[in-house]
């Protein structure tokens, strides 16, 4: 059976994904290797984590947030995130072979 991860460190974006009724098991720290196929991942992760889920036949959804300047570093609040339209969209990263110079 497919599982879900929602990967954020940020109680902001706990509170966030526990209001829109998400069902999926909050992690801090994500092991991408856990993933199996059909997994779903939800997050802001490095895109090279973003290819390696894509890798594994799972699919992923980054959460989008358009943070203004005077806000970034900051702890933001699950309102703050509706205030600022956070969405998840799925994003497929497909891994090219490597170039070397």
């Amino acid at each position: 059976m497919a599982k879900t991860y929602f990967v954020t460190r940020h109680q902001g974006a706990k509170d966030w994904a526990a209001r829109k009724g998400f069902d999926a098991q909050i992690v801090e720290h994500f092991d991408v290797k856990t993933v199996e196929k059909g997994d779903v991942v939800l997050g802001t992760l490095p895109i090279h984590l973003a290819a390696e889920i894509w890798d594994r036949q799972g699919r992923y959804f980054h959460l989008v947030l358009n943070i203004p300047a005077d806000l970034r570093g900051m702890e933001i609040t699950a309102d703050k995130m509706e205030e600022l339209g956070a969405t998840l969209e799925e994003f497929v990263v497909l891994r090219t072979p490597k170039i070397v110079p």
